[in-house]
């Protein structure tokens, strides 16, 4: 019989400990822009990501387990469910990636400059800037010697469900010369490496808007970014799960097939997986 973590429960010694490793988390960041500063952007900024999030990583109690191997062939776009801001801290650690990104994160203080530099591919997703996006895309992928994530989902979830892929996020696929298509799969458990419920999962690991959920239970206390990598130290941190699933060929369909097809995959292993120990 499987057995699942019940609600998390955290006192006075968890909240301690959670600030010290919250004083070490912006140490950490602050001591890195000089040098984050001085890199010159392309693959040697990506391959100091890796490290620069397993730091942030080891100070906020995550364990991060890969299963698979991405493919060596490049442009390579790997497309991820995506349930908390720690896809971003573990999958460069875990497979040395870039992300896709919305453009207005490129204007955030400090954050942006810092996206920038790790090669994060940004995209203005507005229709009437569709051409742009294809073409800034394109012509990143083309270039990138690094995998580069995409979420196609388009915000994060409550981690029971994936939601249906934004096709527009597969529009500049036809334009990618030779391009590979990797499916991945995160999910989160305990830092034991308990599976959780899919309510615990959503009050205590993911980070979403409630409003955007379309199915599965709310969380009772929503929190900023900093607030739930706070809240995870608390719990002590936990273990992510990354698993790398074999390339998917989209040859001949339209952005739309292409969705859709990766969806499945997508969904149909996650929900495999979430629950499975390992």
């Amino acid at each position: 019989m499987k057995v699942m973590a019940d609600k998390c429960r955290v006192n006075i010694f968890d909240t301690a400990i959670a600030l010290v490793r919250a004083v070490l988390f912006v140490f950490v960041v602050l001591i890195q822009v000089p040098i984050i500063f001085l890199i010159p952007r392309g693959r040697f900024s990506v391959k100091y990501m890796r490290f620069f999030m397993w730091s942030l990583s080891a100070t906020t109690g995550l364990r991060i387990r890969r299963h698979g191997k991405l493919s060596k062939k490049r442009p390579l776009l790997c497309i991820c469910n995506h349930i908390s801001v720690f896809e971003l801290m573990t999958m460069p650690v875990a497979y040395g990636c870039s992300f896709v990104g919305k453009i207005d994160i490129a204007s955030y203080p400090l954050v942006g400059w810092i996206a920038k530099k790790f090669g994060v591919v940004f995209v203005d997703r507005r229709p009437s800037h569709a051409v742009e996006a294809i073409d800034a895309m394109t012509k990143q992928m083309n270039s990138a010697s690094y995998p580069v994530v995409i979420f196609p989902e388009g915000t994060t979830t409550n981690g029971a469900y994936v939601r249906e892929f934004k096709s527009a996020m597969f529009n500049m696929v036809e334009e990618i010369d030779n391009l590979t298509i990797q499916p991945m799969i995160i999910t989160y458990r305990t830092r034991r490496n308990k599976c959780v419920n899919d309510q615990v999962l959503a009050n205590d690991y993911a980070y979403f808007d409630n409003v955007k959920q379309t199915q599965g239970p709310k969380c009772e206390v929503e929190r900023s970014a900093f607030g739930q990598i706070f809240h995870i130290a608390q719990l002590g941190g936990m273990t992510v799960h990354i698993w790398a699933l074999e390339p998917v060929s989209v040859s001949g369909m339209n952005r739309k097939e292409i969705a859709t097809k990766l969806h499945e995959i997508v969904s149909n292993k996650y929900m495999e997986l979430k629950d499975k120990e390992i």
